[in-house]
C-alpha cells in the first residue's frame, strides 16, 4: 500500500514536535540534517522540507543558512488579564506589565511614544468619541530580557487626560491606570476582545517574528464608575511568546 506524501511529512513533522516537546531536543538544539532525516525516515528531500516547513510555520524552529534548522526558545510569558486592576501594595506600584514580567524573574523595559491622533473609527466608536474629537496614545514597544515581546498602544480622550502625566513623554512608572485613577476615573470594569490573525508588514519588523508566526490582538476596553470608556489599549502579541490566563470564580447562586 502506498503511503500518501501528506501522512508521510506529517509524521516526520509529528515525531520532531515530540521529541521538542518532550524537552529531546531543547531550546537551541540543532535538528538533524535534511540528508539525516531521510535517511532515518525513508523519506524525500521534499517529504523533510514539508515537515520541517510546519514546524516553522508553528513557531517550534527556525531555519538558518548557516546553523540549518534550530529549536526556538518558547518560554512564553504568562499574562493574567482579570489582575491588571487588582490593587498592589505601595512598595510595588509598577505598571502591570513590568510587573508580571518582574514576577517571573525577568527583565522588562520599553520604548514609548506618546501622540494626539484623530483615531481610526474603530478606535473612536470603543471610546464613544464624538466627530472630531482626538485621543492621546501611548505607544509602546516592550521587550522582556532586551527581547521585542509585544506592543502595546494605549487610547485615552484627551479632554480628559490633556493636563496629565498621561499625555506627557515618557515612562509612568506606577502605569496610567494608577494616573486615571486620581483623576477620578477609576476603571470598575472591563471588555477583553481577542483574536488571532498574522502579523503586517510594519508588526512583523518591530517585533522582529520569525516567519509564519501568528499574533493574538488583545484589545480592552475601561469603563469608569459612570459607565464612560476612558482607556482603549491594544496589543498584539506573538503568539509564541505569550500565554494568556483567565481565572474566573463561579457566581454564588441565589437562594
Amino acid at each position: 500500500m502506498k503511503v500518501a506524501r501528506s501522512v508521510l511529512y506529517q509524521q516526520v513533522a509529528a515525531e520532531l514536535r515530540r521529541a521538542i516537546y518532550s524537552g529531546v531536543l531543547g531550546p537551541g538544539a540543532q535538528l538533524p540534517t535534511e540528508a539525516q532525516l531521510m535517511e532515518d525516515h525513508g523519506v524525500s528531500r521534499n517529504t523533510v522540507r514539508l515537515a520541517l516547513g510546519e514546524l516553522v510555520n508553528e513557531g517550534l524552529v527556525t531555519r538558518t543558512p548557516r546553523r540549518g534548522t534550530v529549536v526556538r526558545d518558547r518560554r512564553p510569558l504568562l499574562i493574567y488579564p482579570q489582575r491588571e486592576l487588582e490593587p498592589r501594595s505601595r512598595g510595588e506600584l509598577r505598571e502591570a506589565f513590568a510587573y508580571a514580567v518582574a514576577q517571573e524573574g525577568r527583565e522588562p523595559s520599553q520604548y514609548i511614544e506618546v501622540l494626539t491622533v484623530s483615531p481610526v473609527e474603530e478606535i473612536a466608536s470603543r471610546l464613544e468619541l464624538a466627530d472630531g474629537e482626538l485621543a492621546v496614545v501611548r505607544r509602546r514597544l516592550r521587550f522582556v530580557d532586551g527581547q521585542p515581546y509585544n506592543t502595546n498602544d494605549s487610547y485615552f480622550p484627551r479632554d480628559l487626560v490633556a493636563d496629565s502625566e498621561i499625555a506627557r513623554p515618557g515612562d509612568i512608572a506606577r502605569g496610567a491606570n494608577r494616573v486615571l485613577e486620581e483623576l477620578g476615573h477609576a476603571q470598575v470594569r472591563v471588555v477583553d476582545d481577542i483574536w488571532a490573525r498574522m502579523p503586517n508588514q510594519e508588526e512583523a519588523e518591530r517585533l522582529q517574528l520569525e516567519l509564519g508566526t501568528p499574533v493574538m490582538v488583545y484589545v480592552r476596553v475601561g469603563y469608569d464608575g459612570a459607565d464612560m470608556p476612558v482607556r482603549v489599549a491594544v496589543s498584539v502579541l506573538p503568539a509564541d511568546k505569550h500565554l494568556i490566563r483567565y481565572e474566573l470564580d463561579s457566581p454564588l447562586e441565589s437562594s
